[in-house]
């Protein structure tokens, strides 16, 4: 995802925060910092992504005040593309600005490297523990999103999957059969020409058969590396690029074959864009991070549809399986905070099941916890959703479906997003694009001090 100017700079502002930590953090009170009192409250600050800090602060923030008064949390959003070189120099710096910072799937080992996350279930926050909390009860793939290197470092706060949506009624009108689990990238071609069609008559195409990420984002490269895990493959075996071959090249081709059956200008789409067109009506699939559900389906100021027209399944399969992707927002607690208690307190109510319960209804969110998944569901909704999520749990723990998990992850999937949109653009053939993502990931472990 970095060019060489980017990654230049990058090394350059992480030097210069690593060389500004010569004196060491507050020393923390043998009571935490303490959860505060009436008269003396205590403050704890959160670094979160914009697309949701808002909703936190609004809502969250207020619910967990009714059981801890005396902790005053404060979420600050930031915007994703600011957010991992924000958290390391807060993570590298001499004094902590927040208690509790956020990962993005990816980005976990890399701030975990610092040094400067606590072990949440090893002995220094033992003694904050809720007694209720159930580690056994998370499901192991969202878990494992904040996993490294054998310690847990950070819980799933906002989890989430790559996962298709479809439109039933454009698909009832094309007389196609609705995708299951079981339909294979084979099929959902031979059907896509049917689903670009003319709903209303005049004589022009006005609905098309897909929508997804397409120009050069950080997560346009996830839908490719979807089908090649479904293939068996992988982007890289251990520490070794593995995607440099055939298997990465038809994979790759599958995506860019997407903008056949997409609307015009598709090529140009991110996030946004797939997400209005298929609220809109105008695609009958969309392959796009869950979470989105209820904005898609229920709320009627952001969607024309209901849920009984969205359907949502794994992505297509290929020769070894269905396919889909975690995308996992975890969160941990600095070393440095004046007030690990409250923020380790913050972070299991927010986690708990109760906590869960408490977002999933009012936001939507999809829940990290097996009792969440199996039980009665917030509302009427989230039954057939739940369903699909536990699926895609499923298939991405067999499957290995998520990115690549070491410090250098992110400057990885910025070199595959570079490459991606050359494809997609096509300034270049997908075996270009593949063979320059593989020589410069492989130039690049290298110069850290991996095999090749």
């Amino acid at each position: 995802m970095l060019n060489n100017t980017r990654l230049v700079t990058a090394a350059a502002v992480l030097a210069l925060s690593v060389a500004a930590c010569g004196s060491s953090s507050q020393e923390v009170a043998a009571d935490g910092g303490g959860l505060g009192t009436a008269q003396a409250p205590v403050s704890i600050r959160v670094i979160a992504n914009d697309a949701f800090a808002k909703q936190w602060q609004d809502k969250l923030v207020p619910e967990f005040a009714k059981k801890y008064p005396n902790i005053k949390v404060t979420v600050d959003g930031i915007p994703y593309n600011d957010q991992l070189p924000k958290t390391m120099l807060e993570l590298t710096g001499t004094t902590a600005t927040y208690d509790v910072v956020l990962a993005d799937d990816p980005w976990l080992p890399q701030l975990a490297k610092t040094g400067a996350l606590y072990d949440l279930k090893g002995p220094e926050l033992a003694k904050w523990n809720d007694p209720g909390y159930d580690w056994a009860d998370f499901n192991p793939s969202p878990l494992a999103a904040g996993e490294w290197e054998g310690k847990q470092y950070a819980v799933p706060v906002r989890s989430n999957l790559l996962l298709m949506f479809y439109n039933k009624s454009l698909y009832k009108k094309a007389g196609v059969a609705e995708p299951t689990a079981q339909t294979t990238w084979e099929q959902y071609f031979k059907d896509a020409p049917k689903l670009v069609q003319d709903t209303d008559g005049d004589g022009k195409t006005d609905s098309w058969a897909v929508g997804t990420y397409f120009t050069k984002d950080p997560l346009t490269p996830t839908v490719w590396q979807t089908v090649l895990n479904s293939d068996g493959g992988k982007i890289l075996d251990g520490t070794k690029v593995a995607f440099g071959g055939p298997a990465g090249v038809k994979a790759l081709q599958t995506q860019v074959d997407l903008l056949k059956y997409a609307p015009p200008g598709a090529s140009t789409y991110q996030f946004n864009e797939p997400l209005e067109a298929f609220r809109q009506g105008k695609t009958a699939t969309m392959f796009m991070w869950g979470s989105v559900y209820k904005g898609t389906a229920v709320d009627k100021e952001t969607t024309t549809l209901t849920p009984e027209q969205v359907g949502l399944t794994t992505l297509p399969a290929g020769s070894t399986a269905p396919g889909a992707h975690r995308g996992i927002w975890t969160a941990g607690i600095s070393k440095k905070s004046t007030h690990p208690a409250a923020a380790w307190t913050w972070l299991q109510w927010v986690t708990s099941k109760e906590g869960e319960q408490f977002t999933g209804k009012a936001f939507g969110t999809f829940p990290a916890r097996n009792s969440s998944l199996d039980g009665t569901p917030p509302a009427e909704w989230a039954g057939p959703v739940y369903k699909a999520l536990k699926d895609g749990y499923e298939v991405v723990s067999k499957g290995e479906m998520w990115r690549p998990r070491l410090p250098e992850s992110d400057a990885v999937q910025q070199i595959l997003a570079l490459q991606t949109s050359r494809a997609m653009s096509g300034q270049a053939t997908a075996q270009q694009a593949i063979d320059q993502a593989a020589k410069e990931i492989g130039d690049l472990l290298t110069s850290k001090g991996y095999n090749q």
